[in-house]
């Protein structure tokens, strides 16, 4: 795409570098009457053009030029996903500056680590909920901030201070700057370079505070080449274009979000619908059908969940028909996994039977029945999983990929699938697995510029030659592909000095539709134990189904029918592994966990030493 503009006084772009706000404007000048963006307002879809976006984009980074902010600067965002999320981004790149965003849940403490680390100055939060994250603790606990800008009046208009700022009131500020400033913006556009920093996108926090990874206009542009425009990711090789639809849901602040939502709109223009939040994404999902969809495991997995609850509740019939259709998915996933992910001749037959009695209708009710690409990513998944939605017909590459590498590292190509690998690494760039430590390691242009007024951390990072050190564990399989064993970090060594990859065997037990969380531990232990977090919703309709009364999480947990059921699952997942390696006890945990309560990242990522901590109890009552 070239970013050339061919209208009366615009400014010369021979020279400038092709960031992501001159691809919207471009966008702008050639389809300006394309939808570029849709979401809900009163349970009704609203849609934002391409010249629409661009008008909001470039009154937005004049309303900030209006506040004082100036390039280097720093911006933050508090917010769900929604339109104002990417236009303020968006403007906040236009003129130069760098934004961060934080995760809706982080707690008021994180709030405040992460904004007063970055240095925000102009704060946009979502509604009265994020605003009390500031507002709470005082004026005082967040010195650089300047201004607070809010989204949701909702509660907000009788609070006092002299910070707060209506999104209404601040694009009319935009708009006033910008009659009598015409062209200050595409000034400041002109001069970014590509080693600028263009974002802050900070680290889950899983053994310390949070860092802020500094990424670079030149970092995302090398991120979009290879993830997003690599040839060999689509089935036909047709790439990401106009006509493609995309359901935005996890948080944007999160660089794998940000990377298939507001950076591929800006180098591709698929139409973004933004969901209304992530309890609703099944629903949205159907509303929407998307063609290509990104999804972390745990989404994967509560899909996965859900089709089998919903036919194990189904009529008679429809749990004959559902039966049959779950073999020949069965029979036609084990097939394209021995074939690299494409059809043998044998599952092609057997799909064709399938797709109009079953298939067909069940990706419907998914919200994928027009996904042409579908990919998962940010932690590991169980390849079982993946080879379920490989049988309906629904083809799920899994990636991986880092904050501090742009996501960029491997891939499942079309027609080279390795399931239980994260793929083949990209085309051109350098990687390496360490022969000593067996660490991942990467060396190109989407590598981050370094973590943000952290130089010392920064140099840990690196190796004295200059590759960036994941903290990953990986091998080679077959010579092509990688297979991510664990983070160096969480590896069990157990007192008989046997090396064990826990998330391997947590994932084998994820897969169960009764278990949402698992974690093995038995590091200097004789054996492996876990402790285990139940699907509320599912093993409740599963008790209610039985007449099991219950009355909380809690007294759920507790019911030995459960913890039977459970024992079944574990039983089951030890099958596949080593004596060595299997659970010899577990525990149910008596608690939903919770980001708030320190349990999980922002990600929902386990922090395990706070978890043996707070359930330390529980572990050693199954070494006792």
């Amino acid at each position: 795409m070239t970013t050339t503009l061919e209208q009366k006084g615009s400014p010369d772009l021979r020279d400038a570098f092709p960031s992501v706000v001159w691809r919207i404007r471009d966008w702008a000048q050639r389809t300006p009457d394309r939808v570029a963006m849709r979401d809900k307002d009163f349970g009704i879809w609203q849609e934002r053009t391409s010249a629409m976006l661009w008008d909001e984009v470039l009154t937005a980074a004049h309303g900030l030029l209006s506040l004082g902010i100036r390039p280097k600067d720093v911006t933050s965002i508090h917010s769900e996903d929604r339109p104002e999320w990417v236009i303020f981004d968006f403007a906040t790149i236009a003129i130069n500056a760098i934004c961060t965003g934080l995760y809706p849940t982080n707690p008021t403490a994180e709030t405040q680590y992460l904004l007063n680390d970055a240095g925000s100055r102009v704060h946009l939060a979502e509604d009265q909920e994020q605003l009390d994250k500031v507002l709470g603790p005082g004026r005082v606990a967040f010195p650089t901030i300047e201004r607070i800008i809010y989204v949701e009046p909702r509660g907000v208009r009788s609070i006092e201070d002299d910070r707060l700022m209506f999104w209404d009131d601040f694009m009319e500020l935009g708009r006033e700057h910008k009659d009598q400033n015409p062209g200050a913006v595409e000034r400041l556009m002109l001069e970014v370079e590509p080693d600028d920093v263009m974002t802050l996108i900070y680290t889950s926090g899983t053994t310390g505070p949070p860092k802020g990874a500094m990424l670079t206009h030149r970092n995302v542009e090398v991120a979009v080449a290879h993830v997003l425009n690599d040839p060999g990711r689509f089935a036909g090789g047709k790439g990401e274009n106009p006509a493609d639809e995309k359901l935005t849901y996890l948080p944007l602040c999160h660089v794998a979000e940000r990377l298939f939502s507001s950076w591929s709109f800006a180098y591709n223009g698929p139409v973004l619908n933004f969901a209304e939040s992530i309890e609703t994404v099944q629903v949205n999902l159907r509303e929407v059908q998307p063609t290509i969809f990104f999804a972390v495991p745990r989404i994967w997995e509560r899909i996965h969940a859900g089709v089998i609850i919903r036919l194990q509740d189904a009529t008679r019939f429809k749990r004959m028909i559902s039966g049959f259709g779950l073999k020949l998915a069965g029979y036609i996933g084990a097939q394209r996994v021995a074939n690299s992910g494409d059809f043998t001749f044998g599952s092609r037959v057997a799909y064709a039977i399938g797709n109009p009695l079953f298939f067909r209708s069940l990706r419907e009710r998914i919200g994928l029945r027009h996904c042409r690409y579908a990919s998962s990513g940010a932690a590991p998944i169980a390849p079982e999983v993946l080879e379920f939605f490989m049988g309906l017909g629904i083809p799920v590459y899994e990636l991986y990929g880092m904050t501090e590498n742009t996501a960029v590292a491997t891939t499942n190509l079309d027609g080279r699938v390795k399931l239980g690998t994260v793929g083949e690494p990209y085309a051109g760039i350098g990687f390496r697995i360490d022969e000593g430590t067996g660490e991942v390691q990467t060396k190109h242009d989407a590598v981050f510029q370094g973590y943000w007024k952290k130089p010392e951390a920064t140099a840990a990072t690196f190796t004295e030659d200059g590759w960036l050190k994941t903290g990953d564990v990986g091998v080679w399989v077959d010579g092509t592909h990688v297979k991510i064993v664990d983070r160096i970090k969480d590896i069990i060594i157990t007192s008989g000095g046997k090396n064990i990859s826990p998330s391997e065997i947590e994932n084998t037990l994820k897969t169960s539709p009764f278990i949402k969380e698992a974690m093995v531990i038995g590091d200097g232990r004789k054996f492996l134990s876990a402790l285990i977090g139940i699907e509320y919703d599912v093993v409740g309709d599963w008790a209610l189904r039985r007449q099991i009364s219950y009355t909380t999480y809690r007294d759920l947990t507790e019911k030995s029918e459960v913890i039977e059921l459970i024992q079944g699952v574990v039983t089951k997942a030890n099958g596949k592994f080593a004596h060595v390696e299997q659970v010899g006890r577990f525990k149910l945990i008596p608690k939903e966990l919770d980001h708030e309560d320190g349990e999980l990242t922002a990600t929902m990522k386990l922090k395990r030493s706070a978890m043996e901590e707070m359930f330390g109890e529980l572990v050693e009552s199954m070494y006792s």
